[in-house]
């Protein structure tokens, strides 16, 4: 595995790979990596000639008095797990190659970044989309692997590489859970033992809204109040939003119809915010 930092070398690669007509596979992060980010590039690996994973603490993502400056970071480990999973090219740019000074211009995508997630973090998808918009001109990928534990980012890039006619094609890899559930998130670190026990509640909520549906509840309020009190008896600092959404266009229904359903959440432990989501098919 190689490690490029300089964004000109990066794309002096990607544009010799793509003269000797090699596939390129983009899988980005923003580092501590774990099991759910070496899926997506596992699935990369499958899929393409060349994988490139990115590992960049993204600034313009976080809002004020988020958790950038704290937000876990381990390159050194992260250059050993990327390699182990079939990594190529590990891209680690500096924040200052990727936002130099004078920096003006972002990317944002209207109407799906203004709710729900975008709604408690108003800045957050304009961070996201134009950091991904640059990892894509700079990598050059004819394929990018995002994971389904960020519904919304994923919904939203999709929009971004149809609007903005590039030539990508995506991919969403579906969520990996701890063995009692909790999706993999870098974010876990923060909780307690406490909280990291009754973080399995947001599975099993969701469960819950899966049984329901299954049992025939179509009631978006009645699936909901259930949901909250198992998150509730969970002693959650703070329930954000426990959302029913049509998949892709993230709209809010406040009845269950065909064919499926978004059922996403997202919930505090103290100073830690965990989001999750489940797709369930209604027939």
């Amino acid at each position: 595995m190689e490690t490029v930092t300089r964004i000109g070398e990066m794309q002096s690669h990607a544009e010799e790979l793509r003269r000797k007509g090699a596939m390129i596979g983009v899988v980005p992060t923003m580092g501590y990596l774990h099991d759910g980010h070496l899926s997506l590039v596992a699935r990369a690996r499958k899929e393409a000639d060349v994988v490139v994973t990115t590992l960049f603490v993204n600034p313009t993502q976080f809002g004020p008095g988020e958790d950038f400056e704290r937000y876990p970071r381990d390159p050194e480990n992260d250059e050993r797990l990327a390699s182990r999973a079939g990594t190529d090219i590990l891209f680690m740019p500096a924040t200052e190659e990727m936002y130099p000074a004078g920096f003006k211009t972002y990317v944002l995508t209207e109407g799906l970044s203004t709710v729900l997630e975008g709604a408690f973090r108003p800045t957050h998808f304009r961070g996201v989309t134009t950091v991904v918009m640059k990892l894509f001109h700079i990598v050059k990928p004819h394929l990018a692997v995002f994971g389904q534990k960020d519904a919304q980012q994923a919904a939203i890039i999709s929009q971004m590489v149809k609007d903005m006619n590039l030539d990508i094609r995506l991919i969403i890899a579906p969520i990996v859970r701890e063995s009692d559930g909790l999706a993999m998130s870098s974010r876990n670190v923060y909780l307690s033992p406490e909280e990291r026990k009754n973080a399995v509640a947001l599975f099993r909520s969701l469960r819950f809204a899966e049984d329901a549906v299954r049992r025939g509840e179509r009631r978006v309020e009645t699936i909901r109040n259930g949901m909250e009190e198992i998150l509730r008896n969970a002693h959650v600092s703070a329930v954000d939003y426990v959302a029913f959404v049509r998949p892709g266009t993230f709209e809010v229904v406040e009845r269950i119809d065909p064919p499926d359903i978004l059922v996403a959440l997202a919930v505090r432990f103290g100073k830690t915010r965990l989001i999750d989501n489940i797709v369930i098919p209604v027939s």
